[in-house]
Parts: C-alpha cells; sequence; structure tokens
C-alpha cells in the first residue's frame, strides 16, 4: 500500500541540508522583529503581473511513498515576456559583503523546491529562482540569481527527498507498530480506581471533539495514567499523532515518564522524549554553545539526523539518561538533540514554556502537526502565574548604562542605542513618584527605542565574537535577547497590560506586566486539537477557567474524592498568621507545634506562608528542647538535598520526625509519602500572597473589570497552596492521618466554602491540643 507523507518544503529543505555548528549564543531574531517587514516591503515593490505568497503543492512519488510537498514562496514575478522568476526574501543582520552565492545553500535548496513545483504544474520548460537577501536596520538588499530547466529542478528535488526518505521510511515503520500496539493496549491496572474511569472518559471525549477540559481530581486518583491512557488510545483510533505532557516540576515529570513506562511493559511501542532543561543536561562545567567551547556544539547539524535516526530506530522512552547517552555516542548537544528527536516523537514530556512561552516555545511545529495534538497540563493551578510571567517583560537601565560605556570607541551604534534608552530611563526616573509609576498605556518611545538597540545589537553580534567588548559580550548578548523579548511582548500589549516602573537608587526597572493571561493562553492554543488541563485543587473551578481562558463550550468535570471521611482527621487552630499579629502567635504556635510532636509521635510536615516566619517559629520550636528530629528547607535547594530531605520520612520509624516547609515550595506539590512516611500536615495560614505592589495592580484590574480583584489576586491563589499543602497527606486508600488548619480565618465562610467538602467537617480546638 503506497503511504503518502505530507511534508513542508521547509521541513524537508531544513532536514537535508542542515549542517554546520550551533550557533555561539547569537541567533539572529530578527524575522521576530523586522522579518515580516521587510518582506512587506520588497513585495510593495512587485509590478502588476507578479503574485505574492503563492501557496504550491505537489505530489512526488519515491518508493513506497507519496510526498505531498507544500509551502508558499514568497514571490512569483512575471516579467512582460512571460519569464516567470520565483523570488524567496530572507532578512539578516548580517553585513550584506559577507553573503556569496554559496553561503547558504538550504535556501537555495527551499526555492528550488518552489520553482519544480511551479514548473510542474504549469508545464514551465524552465525558470529563475532569485535569493533576496535583506539586511534589517539599512534595508539595502543584495540578489542572486539562477535558471534551471524542469528537468534539472526535477533531478534536484528527488535527490532532497531520496536524502529525506530513510528518515520518513523509520517513521512509518515506528508508527505502523505504535498502532497495532495501541489496538491491543489495556488499562495498565487491574481495575480502575473511583472515578478514574469518569476522568479517562471526559478526557478522550473532549479529545473527540476538539475541546479544551478542566478537570478537578483529588489525589491519589491517578491523574497521570487518567489522562495519558485515553491520550494513547486516541492515537491509536487516528484523533490524534502527538501528545504534549506539559510540567512545571521535575517530580512530576517522572510521574509521566513512569506511566508510559508501564504501558510499555502492558505492550505500547511509542516515543515519549522528555526534555530536560539546558542547564541540567549540558556536558560543559559552564554552557558556551560556541563551536570553539564545545566539541557537542562544534559540527553538530553535520551529524545530528544520523543520531536521531540511531535513537528513534532502537529507542522508545527517551529520558535524560537515553538522550545524554547517544549525545555522547554522537558527539552532540544533549539539550538540541532532545528537542530535534521532540519533533518526531508520538510524545513529549516538557515544561510549560516550551509551548506557551515566546522566547522557547517549539516553533518549528507546523499547523497540521498542530491539528493533531492534545496538550496535557498537569497540575495547571501552576499555569496562571507562570503564564503571567511568561507574557510579561521587564528592562533595567543598568546594563544600557554599561554597554553605552563600554562600546563608546567599538560601535557608535551600539553605543548611541544603549545611550539613548539610558537618558530616556533618566527621565523617566524623574517623572516617578515614591519612587514607583504606574501607567495603563504601552512605552511607545521606550519600545521605538528598544528597537533601534536590537538592530544595532544584531549587526554587531552579526559580525562575529572578534569584534566583541571582551568584558561586556556576554553582557550585549544577554541584553539583546532581553531587548527582543521587551518588543516581542510589546506587540502584544492591550488593555490587559500595565508599564510600571520601580526606581532605587542603583536601578531603575520598566515591566510590562501581563495581569490577565487569558487571551494570550487561547491564542498560543489555537491549532492543537484539544487542552486537558488538570489538577487536584483547580477550585475555584470559575476561576481557573477564567484566567486559563476558556471559552462557553469548553467542558469541565470534578471527580470527587475516593477516600473515605474516616481517614483524616480535620482540627482548626484559631491563630492569628496575618503579617502584623506572627511575632505575638509564633511562640503559642510553636508551643502547639511541640506538644502535638510529643502526643502524637509521627512523621510531620509543617508547611508555611514564609520563609522568615518558618524560621522565626522554629527557633522558638527548637528552643523549647523537642523530643522530635527536626528537618528545615531553605531557599534554592539542590537536587540531592531534596531528595535527602524526603527520604529523612521514613516508614515505620519509632520516632518522630517533624519537618518545616513553605507553601508553594518545593514540597508542597508532588510530593508522596505514602503511609506511615507521613501522619500529619499542619498548614499554618491562608497562602496568601504577599501584599505588594504587582499583586495591588492585578486586584485593581480585576475590580475595574467587574471581577473581585482581593479574591482573584490573592485569596484564590493562596488557598490554592493551602489545598495542595494538605494533599500531601491522603495519597492512596490506606493512607489515615491529621490536618492542622492554623489561622482564624478558616472561621469565616468566605474561605471555609473554598475548603474541599472532606476538610469541612473539623474540630476547633483552643491553643492546647
Amino acid at each position: 500500500m503506497v503511504q503518502r507523507v505530507e511534508l513542508a518544503v521547509r521541513q524537508l529543505v531544513e532536514h537535508v541540508f542542515r549542517s554546520g555548528s550551533l550557533e555561539g549564543g547569537f541567533r539572529s531574531v530578527s524575522s521576530l522583529t523586522e522579518g515580516t517587514k521587510v518582506h512587506q516591503r520588497i513585495q510593495k515593490t512587485y509590478g502588476e503581473l507578479d503574485q505574492k505568497e503563492v501557496y504550491l503543492s505537489l505530489e512526488i512519488s519515491h518508493g513506497g511513498f507519496i510526498f505531498v510537498l507544500d509551502g508558499r514562496c514568497d514571490g512569483l514575478l512575471v516579467s512582460e515576456d512571460g519569464k516567470v522568476t520565483i523570488d524567496e526574501i530572507k532578512s539578516t543582520a548580517m553585513e550584506l559583503e559577507g553573503i556569496e552565492p554559496d553561503t547558504f545553500p538550504v535556501h537555495w535548496a527551499q526555492a528550488k523546491c518552489y520553482a519544480y513545483m511551479y514548473a510542474s504544474i504549469n508545464d514551465v520548460p524552465e525558470l529563475d529562482m532569485q535569493l533576496t537577501y535583506v539586511q534589517v536596520g539599512t534595508n539595502e538588499h543584495k540578489r542572486f540569481v539562477q535558471t534551471m530547466t524542469r528537468d534539472q529542478l526535477e533531478a534536484f528535488v528527488a535527490d532532497v527527498v531520496q536524502k529525506y526518505a530513510p528518515y520518513a521510511e523509520m517513521l512509518h515503520r515506528h508508527q505502523t507498530r505504535r498502532d497495532a500496539s495501541i489496538t491491543g493496549l489495556d488499562f495498565p491496572f487491574p481495575a480502575y480506581r473511583k472515578g478514574q474511569r469518569k476522568l479517562a472518559g471526559a478526557v478522550y471525549a473532549s479529545i473527540a471533539e476538539g475541546a479544551k477540559l478542566f478537570a478537578e481530581a483529588p489525589t491519589g486518583i491517578g491523574k497521570t495514567m487518567s489522562t495519558i491512557f485515553p491520550a494513547v488510545k486516541a492515537i491509536g483510533t487516528g484523533l490524534l499523532q502527538r501528545i504534549f505532557y506539559l510540567t512545571a516540576k521535575t517530580i512530576t515529570r517522572t510521574a509521566a515518564e513512569e506511566a508510559f513506562a508501564r504501558l510499555q511493559a502492558g505492550g505500547l511501542h511509542l516515543h515519549a522524549v522528555t526534555i530536560t532543561a539546558k542547564e541540567k543536561i549540558c556536558f560543559q562545567e559552564q554552557i558556551s554553545c560556541r563551536k570553539e567551547d564545545c566539541i557537542y556544539a562544534d559540527g553538530y547539524y553535520d551529524r545530528v539526523n544520523v543520531a536521531i535516526l540511531d535513537m528513534l530506530g532502537h529507542e522508545t522512552l527517551i529520558d535524560r539518561g537515553v538522550v545524554e547517552a547517544y549525545a555522547r555516542k554522537h558527539r552532540v548537544c544533549p539539550f538540541e538533540f532532545s528537542l530535534d528527536a521532540a519533533y518526531a516523537a508520538d510524545a513529549v514530556i516538557c515544561d510549560y514554556n516550551y509551548i506557551f512561552d515566546p522566547r522557547v516555545s517549539l516553533k518549528r511545529q507546523m499547523a497540521e502537526y498542530k491539528r493533531h495534538t492534545a496538550l496535557l497540563v498537569d497540575e495547571a493551578h501552576n499555569l496562571v502565574d507562570r503564564s503571567r510571567e511568561m507574557f510579561s517583560s521587564a528592562l533595567g537601565k543598568s546594563a544600557f548604562l554599561a554597554l553605552q560605556r563600554e562600546y563608546k570607541a567599538v560601535n557608535k551604534g551600539v553605543f548611541a542605542a544603549a545611550k539613548a534608552v539610558n537618558s530616556y530611563f533618566i527621565r523617566q526616573r524623574k517623572r516617578a513618584e515614591e519612587k514607583h509609576l504606574i501607567e495603563r498605556e504601552a512605552p511607545v518611545e521606550l519600545l521605538e527605542l528598544i528597537e533601534d538597540f536590537v538592530q544595532q545589537a544584531e549587526r554587531e553580534l552579526a559580525a562575529g565574537a572578534g569584534r566583541l567588548v571582551p568584558e561586556t559580550g556576554s553582557l550585549l548578548l544577554d541584553t539583546y535577547f532581553e531587548a527582543v523579548h521587551f518588543v516581542k511582548i510589546g506587540k502584544l500589549y492591550d488593555e490587559r497590560y500595565v508599564t510600571y516602573l520601580e526606581a532605587s537608587s542603583h536601578e531603575v526597572r520598566i515591566k510590562l506586566l501581563c495581569l490577565d493571561p487569558a487571551h494570550l493562553l487561547r491564542e498560543v492554543g489555537k491549532g492543537y486539537r484539544s487542552h486537558i488541563y488538570f489538577s487536584a485543587t483547580l477550585s475555584p473551578i470559575g476561576f481557573y477557567r477564567d484566567m486559563l481562558g476558556a471559552d462557553s463550550h469548553d467542558y469541565t468535570v470534578t471527580v470527587p474524592s475516593p477516600f473515605s471521611k474516616e481517614q483524616l482527621e480535620v482540627v482548626l487552630l484559631p491563630l492569628s498568621t496575618r503579617y502584623r499579629d506572627r511575632e505575638a502567635t509564633a511562640a503559642p504556635l510553636a508551643a502547639y507545634l511541640q506538644q502535638l510532636t510529643e502526643r502524637r509521635p509521627g512523621n510531620y510536615l509543617f508547611f508555611f506562608p514564609s520563609y522568615a516566619y518558618m524560621n522565626t517559629v522554629y527557633e522558638r520550636f527548637m528552643s523549647g528542647a523537642p523530643k522530635a528530629e527536626t528537618i528545615l528547607q531553605h531557599g534554592d535547594m539542590a537536587e540531592e538535598e531534596r531528595e535527602k530531605y524526603l527520604a529523612a520520612f521514613e516508614a515505620g520509624g519509632s520516632g518522630t520526625l517533624a519537618g518545616f516547609a513553605v507553601m508553594g515550595g518545593i514540597f508542597s506539590e508532588g510530593v508522596d509519602l505514602v503511609g506511615s512516611r507521613l501522619t500529619g500536615v499542619v498548614v499554618v495560614g491562608v497562602g496568601m500572597p504577599q501584599i505588594g505592589l504587582e499583586r495591588n495592580i492585578m486586584r485593581s484590574y480585576f475590580d475595574r473589570t467587574g471581577r473581585n480583584g482581593f479574591d482573584y489576586a490573592y485569596v484564590y491563589p493562596g488557598m490554592n497552596k493551602v489545598l495542595q499543602a494538605g494533599g500531601r497527606l491522603i495519597r492512596s486508600e490506606q493512607d489515615t492521618g491529621l490536618l492542622v488548619l492554623v489561622d482564624d480565618r478558616y472561621l469565616q465562610p468566605h474561605y471555609a466554602r473554598l475548603l474541599p467538602e472532606q476538610w469541612r467537617e473539623h474540630t476547633v480546638i483552643s491553643q492546647q491540643p
């Protein structure tokens, strides 16, 4: 049976013609800032007979495949005598004199593919191809022209397709085996847990209908398998071709890997690739992607295609260890290698930012791929603040002042652009009252100055590392990327943003703050077949639907807890933990915790609203000479320290352990301490974010838009931390334990109704246990 393979021209030529080394940190992003304008300016010079953005599609047979090749050529130029020229426009930051006809073979390959497609469709015996290079900033251009017959073009394209064919054949063999394995795949447990079938059914139905699903399912139900299994089944029925499992933390990433491993043990054959952050997977002691500094960057593109065929031909569960092994074998950068493998995978396990963040998202995803892709967003409550960060951007004065000083005698363009930005910051600092300034309009003047800086910096960086000032070369590169992001966010600026300035004696920062990420999440998510947002704490569900961009026709499912009320004892200690009262309540709280650990031996986690309050209570607790062993969380704990902290919670121990931790931290989400490893949790406070400028700006915005600003900015995010921390306690049908909620606000109806149903039957206790 002949197989059809839909293939974009750019995808084809980039696969076959990519060569050389990874770029040394700088990769021109002019296409993101000026590329579209460059194309439009050139296209405006076209004549009446000329056409722009011409869609072409052609079927090409090779072996047992029919390759359906398609794409849009930038221009189709027709002379008065009827001769046709295919025009490919490329924007660049490079000096044009450094570009020769053979500098970029991939560009000629793209033009030749379009030329062959046009010649075949229109029966043209010969035509010209033109590469038009335009320098961003100056708008100077340089052109190269080739003439080829249709037979020559046919031979060229046939050779390109032949070189791509082994990759297509490998994918076809794999997909055939994958689909057969899914057909006979059973749920990998003897039975569904209570509520698990309901969630799995809702996930499959949402994928089938192409809708979003917002699912709140309690801890212990098996959410990871309940979302992955129906999504895998949807691949088997042809609804999907790819799954992205998006996480915010390493521990939930591990849970997804374990779920795919369990399915593989049941017969599944599927490529699942995990993307690990560059700073964690880099083989170098100090990250530098310059070929002069890294053997894995030097010649990367000359070796990566063979590496991909080798790994995908022999492996299915491709986690960090597998990526590292094949990266060393083929001497390729492990991080870039994992990204390249992800484009060919059936399932990708990665952080949210690879889909939603404008800076690092996987940009080579074609629209056709998106239509057959589902996003499984784990711990979706985290995406609200994370997406707000992704869609915001800030710049500081000091970097531009440093660049102004260092490039004065080196590059007049960089010097002048940095000086102009620095001068703008100085003027704004003089305007600021009480060291901050808030405006509801985009800083148009600053954005124009930053665009000029980006262009000047691009030209300097494209000229090569030899021209960089040694002390500030990395500063120029870092500032360039921050500036590009600032410009990009500036283009998204609307009524959901504010601009605010914060000034101190040594710095001025201006931030474009995204207040409501819902609209942008909808825009970024367009084209994907389905989004599945799930969490144990997606409550109140209306708030999360609103903030994550739900449409009226999207689905919501709430799965009740599978655990009995008898497993959990809830008590309420009505001490005030408001900031103004913390000094006064630290001593009685420490006394309660000490008496609790003495009267009820076991392993406890005590969660606090801040490190400062935790440390204060910890000192008071230790001054009472407690019998319990204690461990204390601190900021920036290394992975080994985290593992040691959790390992201290041993099952069946005879003593008592008290772990002090912070809400919203690494130990309050995604941690499974089953059975006697954890017998009690104390949650101190209502998780309220610290009162501050940004949160107050958000509060005002939501009040202004008809929502309860205090709830949206403070109460709901805070209570989510409470629910996550308390959710560490009951993780299985056999677990039992004590949950203590410390705060008098839990007696107020507004807070009480935000508690899970199984927490509402509680005992109010005095200060003494």
